[in-house]
């Protein structure tokens, strides 16, 4: 049995496939970021799904692409996790990148590939290999345009009422803003990166309001000029996006793009379905 692993900070999406390719089972657990986490709390968030701990001894490889993996020390740690809960199987541990060119890129594409979703990032593939220039550091330095970032900005204008008073108080009727509420979500529980970005679902729902639209995009705008547009072929191929955050706020991306001169390409909420096919066709 072979599993195929997309994991953000908020979610992590699971396949398993048998040895004719064919689905075994789907689940889901809680994000596994190993950069935001320790490996006591991601142990829980897997064997406590039922699917993975039944099969666990059944699994011979496993291929995972995750969010805070760009690095080696958080990529062993997550292999680690994984080897002593997944005893029999091969391990491979990728940063989500991969995920998302394997399932936004034809074969042999140019194409710059991104992600907006909990976090951002961004990659150029020549259609074989892919080019990360900048070095993530993480949600509070990077993460233009992403959920979190959307989130951290909608409690700053909150708390220094930079929010319109009605869309103001619709925000209080939907989330707990109580400053200690806040802090210790953001300073003494795990995981602050996935706790601002809930707020980006508000964004969303109310993004026709004109203080939304100048919020997305600003940070659409800065993502570009910091991430995109540091490949200097960038206005000549397709920008691709994975990413909830993407896949929402669609129209929006599409209007910073093209006044920048740039071109959207595929637009995809998950990788996860190109993911498997990706590895169908690999085997």
């Amino acid at each position: 049995m072979r599993l195929i692993v997309d994991s953000g900070s908020t979610k992590t999406d699971w396949i398993a496939l048998d040895a004719h390719n064919q689905v075994s089972f789907e689940t889901q657990t809680q994000g596994l970021n190993p950069q935001v986490l320790s490996d006591q709390i991601l142990e829980e968030r897997i064997v406590n799904n039922y699917d993975l701990y039944r099969q666990r001894k059944s699994v011979q490889e496993i291929y995972f692409y995750g969010a805070g993996c760009g690095t080696h020390p958080p990529r062993e740690l997550l292999k680690g996790v994984l080897q002593g809960i997944f005893i029999n199987a091969q391990i491979d541990v990728k940063e989500d990148t991969y995920a998302a060119v394997y399932a936004a890129t034809n074969a042999g594409e140019e194409s710059i590939v991104c992600i907006l979703g909990t976090g951002s990032n961004c990659s150029y593939f020549d259609g074989t290999e892919i080019e990360q220039r900048v070095t993530s550091l993480g949600y509070i330095l990077m993460d233009d345009g992403s959920g979190n970032y959307y989130g951290r900005q909608l409690l700053r204008d909150y708390y220094f009422n930079k929010i319109p008073d009605q869309m103001a108080k619709v925000f209080e009727n939907s989330f707990d803003l109580s400053s200690e509420k806040i802090k210790t979500n953001l300073y003494k529980k795990p995981n602050p990166n996935t706790y601002l970005a809930t707020f980006a679902k508000f964004l969303i729902e109310n993004k026709e309001n004109e203080y939304s639209q100048k919020l997305i995009k600003k940070g659409f705008e800065l993502f570009a000029k910091h991430q995109i547009l540091q490949f200097e072929n960038a206005k000549g191929i397709p920008v691709h996006f994975i990413g909830s955050i993407a896949f929402y706020l669609k129209d929006e991306l599409k209007e910073v793009l093209e006044s920048l001169g740039l071109t959207i390409g595929k637009v995809l909420k998950k990788p996860i379905e190109g993911l498997v096919n990706h590895h169908i066709n690999q085997a």
